[in-house]
């Protein structure tokens, strides 16, 4: 080939292989959620976004991708290289032998460095400096790649996964969208130990990560449960609200409570009328109930108290008025606003 041929191929191929390599760093890289900001409005955006639900795949086109444009660039522009130098080298003096061995390794280093630093370690910054912007500057062209080679790459990926899950490991298909606490709680006690966070702010972010163990036992308060037999009348209810400061009473007697009842309903009704027909169901959690569930319950079945039994039978009511200071203060914040951080029932 001419000189100029060359030069155009080892480009073209040099080129390929920032583009495979710059697209496996960009989708590795980029925060989904923001991809997903753009999808509605870019065609680019969704072709990442398909992209990076089948990752297996995606690597492998891009490691084919590569190896071919090392594997060309070894066929056509060492050897030009090689053939180029040995002349010169022999008009210096040098025999024959000696200057095709030192022509071959001088073009053997050539080609690598121009291959390694242009075609892999540039691109490789780029994208990962840029990551959702390369992403989906380069989504649409290794879609067209994918089709073309998916036949391929399915029966390679097919075989890499088979060695994975021999190996103990389930292969994946989608980029994480975040991090697990472990891994939040990992980097932020290697940031404590290598002094880029101060002890306040470790314990602060300790003590937040530590609030997915807590459980309704946590929160539950040592009050005694205000009740109210089932047989009361309204007056009874408005008298036991001005006395203990509650406007929701848990209706029923120690060890057999059934419902709850909320002061307001009764105004409008006789003195003397019975609460029963105001009573309302009562929500009962077990003290080893997550709070992130119990909320979730409580929010889902608009309870605005429940009833909590401990493992070792005590009986105590939380409110969702009572969960927000109580996590502040298993946070290290205090609550604020209330009496001893607790809030009327």
């Amino acid at each position: 080939m001419s000189p100029l041929v060359v030069v155009l191929v080892t480009i073209g191929l040099v080129a390929a292989s920032a583009f495979f390599v710059a697209t496996e760093f960009s989708l590795v890289s980029a925060k989904r959620h923001r991809i997903e900001e753009l999808a509605p409005t870019s065609r680019s955006a969704r072709a990442a976004l398909r992209s990076s639900s089948e990752l297996t795949l995606l690597l492998a086109g891009s490691q084919l991708g590569i190896t071919v444009c090392t594997l060309a660039l070894g066929a056509t522009t060492k050897p030009a290289v090689h053939h180029a130098l040995t002349p010169l080298l022999e008009l210096t003096g040098m025999p024959y032998v000696a200057a095709d061995v030192v022509a071959f390794v001088a073009a053997l280093v050539v080609v690598t460095f121009i291959h390694l630093v242009v075609g892999e370690m540039a691109p490789k910054s780029w994208a990962i400096a840029h990551p959702e912007r390369s992403a989906m500057l380069l989504a649409l062209p290794m879609r067209g790649f994918l089709t073309l080679t998916r036949p391929l790459l399915r029966m390679l990926n097919g075989q890499a996964n088979w060695l994975a899950r021999k190996a103990g490991v389930e292969p994946v298909d989608e980029v994480q969208a975040g991090q697990d606490p472990d891994a939040l709680r990992h980097l932020v006690e290697h940031s404590a130990e290598v002094g880029a966070l101060d002890p306040t702010s470790y314990e602060s972010l300790t003590r937040v990560l530590d609030l997915r163990a807590a459980t309704m036992a946590d929160v539950l308060g040592d009050d005694e449960v205000t009740a109210i037999p089932p047989g009361a009348t309204a007056a009874d209810a408005q008298e036991l609200a001005r006395t203990s400061g509650h406007l929701r009473l848990v209706v029923g007697e120690a060890g057999r409570y059934t419902g709850v009842l909320h002061v307001r309903d009764t105004l409008m009704a006789p003195p003397g009328s019975p609460v029963a027909p105001h009573v309302r169901a009562l929500l009962a959690l077990d003290a080893s109930t997550p709070l992130t569930e119990a909320t979730q319950l409580m929010r889902v079945g608009r309870h605005h108290i429940a009833l909590v039994t401990g493992t070792d039978g005590r009986v105590g009511v939380v409110t969702l008025a009572d969960l927000l200071p109580r996590l502040l203060a298993l946070s290290g914040e205090p609550a604020q606003g209330t009496e001893e951080g607790r809030p009327a029932v």
